[in-house]
C-alpha cells in the first residue's frame, strides 16, 4: 500500500494547494515575515540546545570515571 500524506483529502492537487497558499498569503501577508523570523529564531535556539546536549554527552564520554574504593580497604 502506498503512503499518501494527504489521504484524508484525496482530491487536493498542486493547483488547489497553490490557491490555498495564495489565499493564506493574502490573509496573513503582513504578519508572515515576523512569524517566519520568530520561527527561524526558535529553530536556531533549538539547534543550539541540541548541540549543547551533544557536547555534554561527548565530554562525559571522554572523561574517565572516578575509581571506586573497595569497602574492605576503608
Amino acid at each position: 500500500m502506498m503512503y499518501t500524506p494527504f489521504a484524508f483529502l484525496p482530491s487536493i492537487g498542486p493547483m488547489e494547494m497553490l490557491i490555498v497558499a495564495f489565499i493564506a498569503l493574502l490573509l496573513f501577508g503582513n504578519r508572515l515575515p515576523s512569524t517566519m523570523r520568530s520561527l527561524g529564531r526558535g529553530v536556531v535556539e533549538f539547534k543550539k540546545g541540541i548541540q549543547g546536549i551533544e557536547d555534554d554527552i561527548n565530554d562525559a564520554a571522554k572523561t574517565p570515571a572516578p575509581a571506586k574504593k573497595d569497602s574492605a580497604e576503608a
